[in-house]
């Protein structure tokens, strides 16, 4: 029986994606989740998940941010990323950063549910119209390179780097995660070592070449 986690904050799209996913696994179990904290602490909860449809902009996740993490403290769980970010060069990353493959928010019931079953028989799905132009496209050495090292944090270490990037210092990020002060110095000392860098500034550079900006628009 497969175990299916729709993460995306918009709840009539995770209607549609749950209606398709029943569908095409109708002996499925498929679980929800409307930000990143909460597929994450899913994910912690039923390490059986065969398959994260995983939306790009949501609560606790902005961009690649959200795949990065999941992938780094899940890297067994299947990632199907759906998002509005359907440039071929987005996708590229996507799947440099370790997603199975990408279904766009435009996708019809029948392409999902075509995604969805080739990722649970181990293969990989893209937008047939896109396909051959991602396969052209060379991958990003900078965002393999960021992908291996993220996998190395662990996910308290995630978090605290993701309160980093907000500005926070260590005092307010041990109050927000109820942790000692020492233990996020730690943590800090920890994810500096793990990520290649010296300082805040650079750790923050790093979570910044995550982000995307708005999906292009005709």
């Amino acid at each position: 029986m497969s175990r299916l986690l729709i993460a995306d904050d918009h709840p009539l799209f995770r209607a549609a994606l749950r209606q398709a996913a029943s569908e095409n696994v109708p002996d499925g179990t498929i679980y929800e989740a409307a930000d990143l904290a909460s597929a994450l602490t899913m994910l912690a909860n039923e390490p059986d998940m065969d398959l994260v449809l995983l939306d790009l902009h949501m609560p606790g996740s902005q961009g690649l941010s959200g795949l990065a993490a999941l992938r780094g403290q899940h890297p067994g769980v299947a990632v199907l990323v759906v998002s509005a970010h359907d440039e071929a060069r987005t996708i590229r990353r996507v799947l440099d950063h370790g997603a199975a493959g990408f279904i766009p928010k435009s996708a019809s019931p029948a392409e999902i549910g075509e995604a969805i079953r080739s990722v649970l028989d181990c293969g990989s799905w893209l937008p047939p119209a896109l396909a051959q132009t991602i396969a052209s496209l060379p991958a990003d050495a900078a965002d393999t390179n960021l992908a291996i090292r993220l996998a190395r944090l662990t996910e308290q270490q995630y978090r605290v780097l993701a309160l980093l990037g907000e500005g926070l210092l260590n005092k307010q990020i041990a109050d927000r995660l109820s942790i000692q002060e020492r233990t996020v110095k730690a943590h800090v000392t920890a994810i500096f070592e793990k990520l290649g860098v010296r300082n805040r500034t650079q750790a923050s550079v790093l979570l910044q070449s995550l982000t995307l900006g708005e999906p292009a628009r005709g």
